[in-house]
Parts: structure tokens; C-alpha cells; sequence
């Protein structure tokens, strides 16, 4: 038993002047002469006797009726927590876009929102959080607000955030103030999630009627030519087989080819169809189907001829260079040093330093500013170089400094297959191909440096220093025949190709919402100026970086709903970009609470909102006493008055 106003019960003191009183009462007797009193001595110890009784009576009655209101005023309760702290519910909804789906008893997102508004208690305090925003210390009624307006969220968040968070904010509460509530269907994404540290929590679990769906995993374009191209459209199939689904692709608002096509139970199918090349291309291919899903029945993609990546190469001619950067994708130019015209520099995405002897005061101060402006370089060293003039161009770049020729004979042997430039180019790590070597090279002493390739000996031959703007490569040894035979190696392809691609972020044919995505626009800007980005119903301005010749955007955060968007320049068009939902919210793929369970008994699971909030309410429900001790005291006042009216002794 509790009790709210705990310091009342000091007047229960008090309670021993009744018993002084009673105890040490003083009473005068009156001596009264009568002739005879022997007949009455038998009669006055009876009435001594019951008088006696009477006053005990009253006395022990007294006391339980000042006890009786004391207690009263001190209101006790019996409960599970203390009348005057508030229990605080953490409750995690998942309004990610698999919750958009209907369940047994309707929308799951919303049936949910409804039955924790009918369910909550209005005397506790709630911390919600959902995949898009985060609402703390709420009353009831703020809550109900919060869950009316819900809606899905193409935002992802990581459920293991969410208990870190909700561990944070109870981390100097007792347990039995706070309680975390998950719920969400749990998708597959979610595994490895969970730990045996993790804090107590009960985990909801929602379900879709159905587990079968269709979607459209990506797109991709193959078998361009100058009069059609190729649209490879990657259908991903979940659940028993589907027949005959109609599939349309459009190019903007109107319709381009209709086709339809059946699907094996649980497999990925590729469709292919041929379109007529043109310009601009804003597509979008939609699936007439009805299943577990809506949102990702609906692709969009955007096909532009993209600009292709300006690469100029200075000093000695080198043939392998102009064989990887083809003319389909590159225009390449190699230039020697007297015929270099440096007011070329601003169209430039990269510049190749090769093999030159000495960097010249003008050159330095062009390919400064180059770098300044987000160009990047790449530096292969001459067998003869003049290390003063090439540290004074690394000083400027902030790229560390070349320490003298080292003449030995290495293997390359160690490749970074984690490294960027090797993204997508091998499909294991290679272990055992031919090793290239090279009879001396040019250490770079770089601390912010990160090795691409190395020699046996763990010193870097290629490695990536980043500065403010731009990224150069450092290639710590000449590559002629006679130094190296290097550009006889299988990696000499991907190493110099991705030097130009990722020197320009090519637009690409969609991207992911709620994934960083790093664009380049081909426009330069005023310094008051930015680039925006909207569609029909939303616009923004995402994060970007001014270049000489470029803009470099990265979206994240915006937008939130796929579709097809533009790039503004003021108030003119200049690029299209395509976004769509993320293909992890399609799986069908949902863990087992119960497995769950066994590795954590610190869990609890169920499939029902109303149950687990109707325990959460019963266990912490306050039963107030002070009613039955008000009782108790108009009782007591009774039977004092009627002991007092009728007891005669």
C-alpha cells in the first residue's frame, strides 16, 4: 500500500491524547449519607463494572475514527507505481510502406493508429516514434492527433536506433515507470537486429492477409544504337504463380507498348523491350495487378544522350590511354606540354599528368585552379622528374610530398577491393593473377592518402588523396615499358576507366529514395544562384556544391514519393531525374516473434494492440483506499453515537 500524501500520517501522534485523557481522567465523588446501603453494594459493582466496559468501547472507537480520517486525508492506493509518477509508453509504429497493405481487420497502419488511440490511458505520458518523425512526452490527446494524420513513409529506420533511443530516454527511470512497445510487421530487413542486451520490450507483430506479391525490382538499357535501344525491365514474382499480368510503359503520359507476361512461383524474370530512340525519354512502366503491395507496381526512369566525360591528357603520348577512353563515352585529348592550351582546363572533368619532367610555374597555377574548381587529376611521375617542382604542385594541392626515386624491383601484389574505384569490377577477390612490377618509384608521404593498389612490401603504388574540392591520384611510378609493365595488366582497364567515370557523376536512369545519391548537372551558377528540384506536387532545394563547369547535387532526405522529377535553373528545366521506392519494402519476408523470443526472454510478443495495452493499463491501474477509510470513519461516528444513546450501564 501507498499513499499520495504520505506526511499526514504524523498526525497519527495525535491519537495518544485521547488515551491520556481516558487513562488519567480525574473524577470528584460527592459523599451522599443513606441509613442503609448494604442492599446496594452488589448493584454499584455492576454498574462500575459496565461503565468501565462503555468507556473502553468509546475510547477504542475514538481511536479507529480519528485513525479512519487520517488515513483517509493521506489517500492511499495499492498500484504498481507511486500515484504521483506517471507511467511513460515508448511506442514504436512502423509506417513504413509494407504497413500501407490490408490486414484482417483493414488497413494495418490505420486499423493500428486506431486501436492505440482506443487503447492508450489518459493518466500515462507517451513517446512515439514513427519512420519519419519522432514525438516526445505527449499527452493523450496530443497522441490521438499525431496518429489521426498518420501516413506511410518511404523513410527507413533501423530498429536498432529506435531501442537506443528509447534506452536513453528511460536510462534514470525505474522499469516499472516506462514500457517500450514495438510495432511493425517486422520485415526481413530487420534480422540481426535484436541482441541479448537488448531492453525489455513488447513486440506487436502485423500481418497482412495476404503473402504474395509482384513488383518491379529495376531497369536497365541495353543495345543502344541510332535507331532503337533496349529497356531490360527486372520483375521480381513472391508467392504462387501469376498469369497473363498486363504490363505498360509510357513515356510521359502516353502509353508506348503494352505487353503481358506470366511469372513461375518465387523467381525474377527479365523483360525486354525495344523502343525507338529518341531525345528524352521520361518513362514510367506500371503492372495492372492486384496483390499484397500498391507502391512498387509503378517504375520510373529517365534516358537522356548523357555528356560525355571530358579527359585530357598532358605530356607523353600514351596509346593505352586513348584505347580506354573511347569516343563513345569520353572526349579524349592528349596534348605535350608546348602545345597545351590551359584556357581549356575549365572544360575539363579530368586531367592527366603524364610523365612529365618538370611542372612550370604557369602549370602549376592552372592545375591549381583546375583542382580549385572540383577537376580531377591523376599524376603519373617522369623516371626524371624534378621532385622540387612536383612538391610545390602537391604543397598546393594539399596532397602531401613525394620523397626521392627509390630504385628496387616490386610486385604488385595488394589490391583494396573495397576501395570505390573497384565498385562492381570484380565479382570475388582475385588472388591469383599474374603480379606486374615496376624498378623504381616515388614514395608519397600523404597522411589523408587511401591505397587503391600496393606493392609487396605495403607501400602504396596507387593511391586516392582527396583535398577540399577534388581528388587526386597518385600513381607512384612511371609506367613506361622499361620502368613497368603494368599497362600490360588486367587492371590497368577498370583503374583508368573509373578514374574519368567517377570524375563525373553520370545522371543515372532512376535512383533511390531515403539512399544518398550524388548527381552532377552540367551548368554553372551564379553565386546567388542554387538548383531546385520539384515535380508537380513537391519541390526542393537539395544539398549542392558549385563547380566552374558543374553543380554536384546529393539527395537524401528529399524527396519521399517516387515519381519523376525536374532539375530547375531558375525557372528552366535542365535536367530529369527518376526516384523510386527502396526494393527491400516488397519482400514478403517476415521474421518469427517466437524465434526471436527464444534467444531473448526479455521479449514479449503478441498479434493484438488492444491486449497488451489493456496489461500495460491493468498492471499500472491505481486502486484508491481513501474511499473505504471515509467509510470506515462514517461508521465508527455511528456506533459511537449508538453506543452512547443506548448503552446504559
Amino acid at each position: 500500500m501507498y499513499f499520495k500524501n504520505p506526511e499526514v500520517l504524523y498526525f497519527l501522534v495525535l491519537l495518544i491524547i485521547p488515551i491520556l485523557v481516558h487513562l488519567f481522567q480525574l473524577q470528584k465523588f460527592v459523599k451522599v449519607p443513606f441509613s442503609n446501603v448494604a442492599f446496594l453494594q452488589k448493584l454499584v459493582q455492576e454498574t462500575r463494572k459496565s461503565s468501565r466496559i462503555k468507556k473502553w468501547l468509546i475510547l477504542i472507537i475514538r481511536l479507529l475514527l480519528f485513525t479512519a480520517i487520517i488515513l483517509a486525508f493521506s489517500q492511499p492506493y495499492l498500484s504498481n507505481k507511486k500515484a504521483d509518477l506517471k507511467q511513460h509508453n515508448f511506442i514504436y509504429l512502423d509506417n513504413s510502406l509494407s504497413t500501407n497493405t490490408k490486414g484482417k481487420k483493414g488497413n494495418l497502419l490505420k486499423i493500428s493508429a486506431q486501436e492505440i488511440i482506443e487503447n492508450a490511458s489518459g493518466n500515462d505520458i507517451y513517446s512515439l516514434q514513427t519512420n519519419s518523425a519522432f514525438y516526445t512526452k505527449i499527452t493523450k490527446n496530443e497522441l490521438k492527433n499525431v496518429l489521426l494524420n498518420i501516413k506511410e513513409s518511404s523513410k527507413k529506420i533501423d530498429l536498432s536506433d529506435v531501442l537506443l533511443k528509447f534506452q536513453l530516454k528511460t536510462k534514470n527511470k525505474t522499469n516499472n515507470l516506462s514500457k517500450i512497445v514495438l510495432i511493425s510487421d517486422f520485415q526481413y530487413t530487420y534480422i540481426n537486429k535484436f541482441t541479448n542486451v537488448t531492453c525489455p520490450f513488447s513486440a506487436i507483430k502485423l500481418e497482412s492477409s495476404t503473402k504474395s506479391n509482384i513488383s518491379i525490382d529495376s531497369v536497365f538499357i541495353n543495345n543502344t544504337n541510332t535507331d532503337n535501344f533496349a529497356i531490360n525491365i527486372v520483375i521480381k514474382n513472391q508467392g504462387d504463380a501469376k498469369k497473363n499480368i498486363p504490363i505498360a510503359i509510357y513515356n510521359g503520359s502516353k502509353l508506348i507498348s503494352k505487353l503481358s507476361s506470366s511469372f513461375a512461383k518465387d523467381t525474377q524474370k527479365t523483360i525486354q523491350l525495344k523502343i525507338r530512340n529518341q531525345k528524352e525519354f521520361k518513362g514510367k512502366i506500371k503492372i495492372n495487378f492486384s496483390d499484397t503491395f500498391a507502391f512498387d507496381n509503378v517504375f520510373y526512369f529517365t534516358l537522356k544522350n548523357d555528356k560525355k566525360i571530358n579527359v585530357l591528357s598532358i605530356g607523353k603520348e600514351a596509346n593505352f590511354l586513348s584505347k580506354i577512353y573511347n569516343k563513345k563515352e569520353f572526349n579524349f585529348t592528349q596534348s605535350s606540354i608546348k602545345n597545351t592550351n590551359y584556357n581549356n582546363f575549365s572544360k575539363q572533368q579530368l586531367i592527366i599528368l603524364n610523365e612529365v619532367k618538370n611542372i612550370s610555374d604557369i602549370m602549376l597555377n592552372k592545375i591549381f585552379e583546375f583542382s580549385k574548381n572540383g577537376g580531377n587529376l591523376v599524376i603519373i611521375p617522369n623516371e626524371k622528374a624534378n621532385i622540387n617542382s612536383y612538391n610545390s604542385l602537391l604543397k598546393f594541392l594539399n596532397v602531401g610530398k613525394i620523397e626521392p626515386k627509390k630504385i628496387d624491383t616490386l610486385k604488385i601484389t595488394n589490391i583494396n577491393f573495397s576501395h570505390p574505384l573497384f565498385l562492381n569490377v570484380f565479382s570475388k577477390k582475385v588472388t591469383n593473377f599474374q603480379y606486374p612490377i615496376v624498378n623504381s618509384y616515388f614514395p608519397n608521404a600523404a597522411e589523408n592518402a587511401s591505397t587503391i593498389v600496393s606493392f609487396e612490401n605495403n607501400t602504396s603504388f596507387i593511391s586516392q588523396i582527396n583535398n577540399t574540392k577534388s581528388t587526386v591520384y597518385w600513381i607512384s611510378s612511371s609506367l613506361n615499358r622499361k620502368n613497368s609493365n603494368f599497362v600490360n595488366s588486367p587492371l590497368i582497364v577498370p583503374i583508368f576507366y573509373n578514374f574519368g567515370k567517377l570524375s563525373y557523376q553520370q545522371k543515372q536512369l532512376f535512383y533511390r529514395i531515403d539512399t544518398e545519391n550524388k548527381i552532377d548537372i552540367n551548368t554553372a551558377l551564379d553565386n546567388d544562384k542554387v538548383l531546385g528540384i520539384s515535380n508537380s506536387k513537391k519541390s526542393f532545394i537539395p544539398l549542392q556544391q558549385k563547380f566552374q563547369n558543374k553543380v554536384s547535387l546529393t539527395t537524401k532526405n528529399q524527396p519521399i514519393t517516387a515519381g519523376i522529377y525536374s532539375v530547375l535553373k531558375d525557372s528552366d528545366t535542365i535536367a530529369q531525374l527518376a526516384y523510386n521506392y527502396s526494393k527491400e519494402e516488397s519482400l514478403v519476408r517476415f521474421l518469427d516473434l517466437n524465434n526471436l523470443k527464444k534467444a531473448n526472454k526479455k521479449i514479449t510478443i503478441s498479434n493484438s494492440i488492444s491486449k497488451t495495452f489493456k496489461e500495460i493499463n491493468k498492471k499500472n491501474e491505481v486502486h484508491w483506499l481513501w474511499k473505504w477509510f471515509l467509510s470506515l470513519a462514517i461508521v465508527s461516528l455511528l456506533l459511537e453515537i449508538l453506543i452512547l444513546k443506548f448503552y446504559k450501564p
